[in-house]
């Protein structure tokens, strides 16, 4: 079972996350997503100032998520860096992958340059290139998450008209028919379900309804 998790860029503004990195890489199978963080932070700051366009702005947010992959690496070093499909088939054969995006998706033509595309719907790409069995995002405590309603289509709207996730990403979900769930990383139990493979989610949005412990 592949499961691809995105770590939320907001993890990477403050403590580094080396217990999270530590849990994932333990996981074979996981492809573990760098959110762009505070690098992604500053290329929406310098956009304006220097009246850059969007697919300038995009380029440089997907270097921003580059360089974080970079920074995962030196904080866990059983993470396996994989760039291309074939580096991520061996890596999650191994072990857990994280992905350096650059290389599949810079100047991709199925990959609109806005920031209606940002690191989450990087990762529901990844999911779909790849035919992953689940896409976990992994949020800060304290971001908008709803309970479940039991419809996909009406709660991943939800997360794009509340922030949890960005713009474009209800619509890219439309070709991913795998699991998509978020947890927020304070989280232990529900990271734990997401990571077990022979849930789903129908199971796991059972099982947030029910409470949790810290992780």
């Amino acid at each position: 079972m592949t499961i691809i998790v995105k770590i939320g860029g907001s993890l990477m503004r403050g403590t580094a996350p080396r217990r999270l990195l530590a849990r994932l890489a333990g996981e074979q199978g996981v492809v573990v997503v760098p959110g762009g963080g505070a690098l992604a932070d500053q290329v929406r700051a310098v956009q304006p100032q220097w009246d850059l366009s969007d697919a300038a702005a995009h380029r440089m947010a997907l270097l921003a998520m580059e360089q974080m992959a970079h920074a995962m690496a030196d904080l866990e070093s059983r993470l396996l860096p994989a760039r291309t499909p074939a580096e991520l088939a061996e890596a999650t054969a191994k072990g857990a992958a994280l992905w350096f995006p650059a290389a599949m998706t810079l100047g991709h033509a199925g990959i609109p340059e806005s920031w209606d595309i940002t690191s989450d719907s990087l990762a529901l790409w990844l999911a779909a290139e790849m035919g992953a069995d689940r896409l976990v995002l992994v949020k800060a405590p304290g971001a908008p998450f709803l309970a479940p309603s039991g419809d996909r289509t009406t709660d991943i709207a939800a997360w794009s008209a509340t922030g949890l996730a960005d713009a474009a990403f209800a619509t890219m979900a439309v070709r991913f028919t795998g699991d998509i769930l978020a947890v927020p990383a304070d989280d232990g139990d529900r990271l734990d379900a997401a990571l077990r493979t022979g849930a789903r989610a129908t199971e796991l949005n059972e099982e947030a309804k029910e409470g949790s412990r810290p992780s």
